[in-house]
């Protein structure tokens, strides 16, 4: 195993960031190439403790001779959002200078100007110059899993449709009980990665891509941090590397994925109707009918008609839930994701913030 720092210049005197690079040489040149990540989000570490133990099974694996492809880890993606702290809480989502969120904004670029990603950087912000490092890394790889959470949630995935089904391996072996399949229209880092793969040069537009995959993982929610869970979804990652030919395993069996499958058309983001206290009636993990009472919002303490109640607008499948029980207007509760499309506006992209 191989140990490297890159360097991020502040963008004032005397700052800088180290960002820790792992990097597992393979023995066949033909396996795929696999790059993983976690924090991205700062402040998002189940990844983080996943990635933990399975570099235990990688090294392991590495004095067995059981490394097949190439195998490129950074278990904690963002240090510039791991510094950041306002009031004694991180604040790893959103870059404090610019209020962008860490995992927007990398560059759309055909596959082919890889090589300029990292050229020249010091016209760029340390916030970009990151992006373009992890962009970069993550492009000389076949199979690249970017490793966040939700609020409360499920485990469950994003992924181009381009991956679909073939990224049903991933899903079984990490137990997950939802796919999202993203539309492409964003600029997150999953689809920056989707986004060069489907355009190798300018003017080309590839539609599937076997072989390949780019996912956003969501493993659960930010309390869910064990070394239980931790080790067991670094068994399941380890279960899919072996299925894809990347490592050795002598068992690489996992029951076929069984859960949801749903465009983003298909989620119903749940908000609240007006600003105030929020009292849950459901719960993630629980299937409702259209009608059902999701949550009343008291928008007036001590009224008569102080309650407002929110509705489930569709039968659907409760994946995520905030943790917070304060909502401004129109703050987001609850993804439900469902059968029939929403009826609701919903602009191309991402579905928050």
């Amino acid at each position: 195993m191989e140990i490297s720092d890159i360097i991020i210049a502040g963008d004032t005197p005397g700052l800088e960031w180290r960002l820790p690079v792992f990097r597992f040489k393979g023995t066949k040149p033909e396996a795929p190439a696999t790059y993983l990540q976690a924090a991205l989000h700062a402040n998002e570490l189940p990844g983080t403790a996943l990635l933990h133990f399975l570099m235990e099974k990688l090294r392991q694996a590495e004095s067995e001779g059981g490394i097949l492809g190439d195998i490129t880890v950074v278990p904690q993606a963002n240090p510039i959002g791991a510094a950041q702290s306002q009031f004694g809480e991180l604040q790893g989502r959103f870059d404090l200078g610019t209020r962008t969120n860490f995992n927007r904004d990398f560059p759309l670029i055909v596959l082919g100007e890889r090589g300029g990603l990292i050229d020249d950087l010091d016209r760029h912000s340390a916030v970009d110059r990151l992006k373009r490092h992890l962009l970069s890394m993550a492009l000389g790889a076949e199979l690249v899993l970017d490793l966040h959470c939700d609020d409360e949630g499920l485990q469950y995935a994003y992924t181009d449709e381009a991956f679909w089904p073939e990224a049903s391996d991933l899903a079984a072996a990490l137990d997950m009980q939802a796919v999202f399949l993203s539309d492409g229209e964003s600029s997150a880092f999953e689809e920056a990665v989707a986004h060069a793969w489907k355009h190798a040069s300018a003017g080309e537009r590839n539609t599937s891509l076997p072989g390949r995959l780019s996912v956003t993982v969501e493993l659960r929610g930010t309390r869910d941090v064990s070394p239980e869970l931790a080790r067991k979804d670094a068994e399941g990652l380890y279960r899919f590397l072996a299925g894809r030919g990347v490592v050795v395993a002598e068992s690489q069996f996992f029951p076929a994925f069984g859960g949801i499958v749903a465009p983003l058309d298909n989620i119903e983001m749940i908000r609240t109707p007006e600003a105030g206290a929020i009292l849950f009636h459901r719960d993630v993990g629980e299937r409702i009918k259209a009608g059902d009472l999701l949550a009343t919002i008291l928008v007036k303490p001590g009224m008569t008609d102080g309650a407002m109640e929110v509705r489930a607008p569709q039968d659907g499948l409760i994946v995520t839930r905030v943790s917070t029980r304060f909502g401004r207007r129109r703050a987001d509760l609850m993804k439900i994701a469902c059968a029939e499309p929403s009826r609701a506006s919903r602009k191309p992209g991402t579905l928050e913030a």
